[in-house]
């Protein structure tokens, strides 16, 4: 048991000790709580302007939980700072950590990179059809590391976004309207004329063919082989695909029709 005279030595050090580190330990807590409030207050703002500016949903949550983090991080460490706590060295071990991460990923964090990159500037968006790093399809996913695409056949292919951003990238679906492209090679006897006729004939029978810009018929090349011709068409981008099978179709039905061969 403590005499009366420690009990009171043990009371005078306690409000001593509380007189001295008292107000340093609730200016500490207070900065702790105000600096928690205001990490969730920035996430919650920061949120708002990205979804504002219309970032991708997967962007906008990676970035908002960075600051989150970063925030947090610096609340903490100025708490410890103002508790008397040297923060120097505990800042140099988290830079000698974040490089030696970095090190670690680089392939990871250029794929971040690039990601980030497509998402701000949007060369292309979900359910356009590309081509790019030696692989083509359609848009499905714009992940933070990787690209999902699936192919005419519905494969999927999942392709690093460092390899697809440091392509060339050619997207099919950003112009609103494309010009469909038939080469075909005819004998040196072909009616030129009566072939024009014929192309004619079709373009005004289809709908879907656009007046403006106008439907083209052009002798690209003649060869030992024959007559190279180039019939060109505008339409709707959504009606390429099958404009350009039934274009061929009719064609080719139009052509036996009046007696016209390839070669």
């Amino acid at each position: 048991m403590l005499t009366i005279a420690q009990q009171q030595e043990l009371l005078t050090l306690l409000i001593q000790l509380m007189t001295v580190f008292g107000s340093r330990i609730l200016t500490a807590i207070l900065i702790l709580l105000l600096g928690l409030w205001l990490a969730k207050f920035i996430q919650r703002l920061s949120k708002r302007l990205m979804i504002k500016a219309q970032l991708e949903p997967t962007l906008i949550r990676f970035l908002v939980n960075l600051i989150y983090i970063a925030t947090v991080t610096f609340v903490v460490l100025a708490t410890l700072g103002k508790l008397g706590i040297q923060t120097t060295s505990f800042i140099a071990v988290l830079g000698a950590a974040g490089l030696a991460i970095g090190l670690a990923l680089q392939g990871s964090l250029s794929n971040f990179a690039s990601g980030v990159f497509m998402i701000i500037f949007r060369p292309f968006k979900v359910h356009d059809y590309i081509e790019g790093g030696g692989v083509e399809g359609t848009v499905e996913e714009i992940q933070i590391f990787t690209t999902l695409l699936t192919t005419p056949d519905h494969k999927t292919i999942i392709i690093p976004n460092s390899k697809l951003y440091g392509d060339k990238i050619v997207n099919h679906s950003i112009q609103p309207i494309r010009r469909v492209d038939l080469t075909l090679n005819f004998s040196y006897d072909t009616n030129l004329d009566q072939l024009r006729e014929l192309f004619i004939t079709l373009v005004e029978a289809d709908e879907r063919i656009l007046s403006e810009p106008t439907p083209g018929m052009e002798v690209r090349e003649i060869a030992a082989s024959g007559i190279k011709i180039l019939l060109t068409v505008w339409v709707s981008n959504l009606n390429y695909s099958q404009m350009r099978s039934d274009l061929n179709e009719r064609l080719k039905q139009s052509l036996d029709a009046d007696g016209i061969k390839l070669v």
